[in-house]
């Protein structure tokens, strides 16, 4: 009966879990006395030992948790309807996924959530990699069992669909790095090779790879690989394809057009499932959404599908209306800060840069002359190759200009702490190590643990070692490292690359507090446009043609910048705050019902259509 009312899990962390190294702490303070042990500990393999815990004999009393000087255990409780709703589990005390996504014949399913959710889980069952064992990971059901199970849903059709027509995903993996790895070649070659639909001529035009048909995949920029590997998917014939983060690494009018591809394979019989942590772009390229939400690394469950409004709010406001679940302490809204006032802003001190050129192979770019404060973030916006980071690289000291324009203002000089692009794991050691060598004197002070490690979750990688971080962790400790350095100006290249919606959320709020609480400056290159405008108290737009001959406009308004931006881009913005508030709309109350009046957040959701 207690089984019934209170289901619990039990996760070890079998890269924390040292047997070997402890004391067993957690099976000598286990309470539980039955005459079966609740805790034991099991041989894995021949050389490695891991602790197994009871889920049925446990109380729940968390000690063990406690105990553990690793860190290895979590217990979890559940709510009591869903173990009759577990899709798969990998084995005891490891992660478990309740419920899928459903997807739909002719429509763009969007997926979202946070990193270790279970959302690639979800992909490799509805790809058919997966075989679901409803949580019977000692006993699996054969394929009659799983379609008895989801007898009557749309699963029961689209398993169906699977074995009967042997139907295969046509897959974009997440990291677009390893692509090199498994394929060698000319960009050109590989994708004629691959072409089944005799598409490679607009493709290649449309996702911008024409100027790189003659070098080799292994030489590609992050971004040319994100869009080679969209284009490589899309040429296939098939009936189901999926997209996992497909706009990593692209600019706002890459991003556009690749959602455009993506929705182009869309006809009565395809399905296309897509995972996106940009919200704009996961609001343009999706019909309808489904969330997922549970404890990162334990259990994720799925919920119904929504509508794209309806979905983001959910998710957004980390409540869910029809379920009457609240499965977030707290929702993510992106407040305007207040502006300051006329005394605070002449404290701060002025610095200003001249016209300066920089020539770069047959790359040239201008930087106008500006100006800029402390306690501000400048945003610099512009497409791919318009020279973000070379002006990054300017203004640290890496790169000297070519000519200065004569004017009484001089190239300033500035201690300076940079996050580059792309964060290669190279430290032989762990993200402790790590922190000690590069911010000794920062990564243990109060205020600093505060503002910073606790809200990137820093503490529980500490142990781990970089070179097996995955890519949001290494942005994490990355972003950590950076403001970590003492420095008048803070210059941060993408932070939002391989963060999660919420993880992007919190990078935001903490750059922008650890901005105004320095008194600091930051220039921030980024591409999501909701973290961009969020972030942004001025923003530079970079014009001209990519890679041949860009300028770099003076630090502008928010909103003459982001106008100027796009209307480069040829793109206009559906500016929905997301979403009108009750009162305006005429509620009798104010509801957090999921009505068609939709609840209001305090958010710039920058909606991208193109013109």
């Amino acid at each position: 009966m207690m089984k019934d009312r209170f289901p619990r899990i039990a996760i070890v962390n079998s890269d924390r879990c040292k047997p070997k190294n402890c004391s067993l702490e957690c099976k000598k303070s286990c309470p539980v006395q039955t005459g079966k042990r609740c805790i034991e500990i099991r041989s894995v393999t021949q050389d490695k030992k891991l602790a197994f815990i009871s889920e049925e004999l446990c109380i729940g009393c968390g000690i063990c948790t406690q105990k553990c000087p690793f860190g290895a255990i979590q217990i979890i409780n559940l709510p009591k309807d869903l173990n009759k709703d577990t899709t798969h589990r990998y084995g005891p005390n490891t992660f478990k996924l309740h419920r899928l996504p459903v997807p739909r014949p002719g429509q763009v399913l969007g997926l979202v959530g946070t990193n270790g959710i279970g959302k690639t889980t979800a992909l490799k069952v509805l790809a058919g990699k997966l075989k679901p064992n409803l949580g019977r990971f000692d006993n699996p059901p054969n394929w009659q069992e799983i379609l008895t199970y989801f007898r009557g849903s749309e699963l029961q059709k689209y398993f169906m669909r699977i074995l009967e027509d042997n139907l295969k995903a046509k897959i974009k993996p997440q990291y677009v790095d390893n692509i090199p790895k498994e394929v060698q070649g000319n960009v050109g070659e590989v994708l004629a090779k691959i072409d089944e639909k005799d598409m490679k001529a607009s493709l290649c035009n449309d996702l911008e790879l024409n100027k790189v048909e003659d070098r080799k995949v292994g030489d590609l920029s992050g971004g040319e690989l994100q869009r080679f590997a969209i284009a490589a998917v899309a040429m296939r014939s098939g009936v189901i394809y999926m997209f996992d983060e497909p706009s990593s690494y692209l600019d706002v009018k890459q991003r556009l057009k690749a959602a455009e591809v993506i929705r182009s394979l869309l006809n009565p019989q395809s399905y296309v499932i897509v995972v996106e942590h940009d919200l704009s772009v996961l609001d343009y390229l999706s019909d309808f959404i489904c969330c997922l939400y549970g404890k990162p690394g334990a259990y994720g469950v799925v919920t119904l599908p929504y509508s794209v409004r309806e979905g983001i709010n959910i998710f957004l406001a980390g409540f869910i209306p029809t379920e009457n679940l609240r499965f977030r302490a707290e929702s993510l809204t992106f407040k305007v800060a207040e502006t300051p006032n006329a005394e605070e802003i002449e404290s701060y001190a002025l610095y200003k840069y001249p016209t300066m050129t920089k020539t770069l192979g047959g790359f040239k770019m201008c930087v106008m002359e500006g100006e800029f404060t402390d306690s501000q973030i400048i945003v610099m916006l512009g497409e791919n190759g318009t020279g973000k980071t070379t002006f990054i690289k300017m203004l640290a000291g890496k790169l000297k200009p070519d000519t200065v324009e004569a004017s009484d203002v001089e190239v300033p000089e500035f201690n300076v702490s940079y996050k580059p692009q792309k964060i290669s794991p190279t430290f032989k050691g762990s993200v402790r190590e790590y922190l000690h060598r590069k911010i000794m004197d920062s990564y243990t002070l109060p205020q600093f643990v505060s503002d910073v490690m606790k809200p990137l979750q820093i503490q529980q990688l500490m142990d781990q070692q970089v070179e097996n971080l995955s890519g949001g962790e290494l942005q994490r400790v990355a972003l950590a490292v950076c403001l970590g350095k003492p420095a008048d100006i803070y210059l941060i290249d993408e932070p939002s690359a391989y963060l999660d919606s919420v993880q992007r959320i919190v990078a935001s709020k903490l750059i922008k507090r650890f901005i105004l609480h320095a008194k600091k400056t930051a220039f921030v290159v980024e591409h999501d446009f909701i973290m961009a405008t969020y972030l942004a108290d001025r923003v530079i737009v970079y014009e001209g043609t990519p890679s041949v001959d860009c300028t770099a406009t003076s630090p502008q308004s928010l909103l003459k910048g982001m106008n100027l931006f796009l209307s480069d881009l040829k793109v206009t913005t559906s500016r929905d705050m997301l979403f009108p508030s009750t009162e305006a709309l005429g509620c009798c109350k104010p509801c957090r019902s999921l009505c068609n009046k939709r609840m209001e957040l305090d958010a710039l959701l920058m909606l991208a259509i193109v013109s």
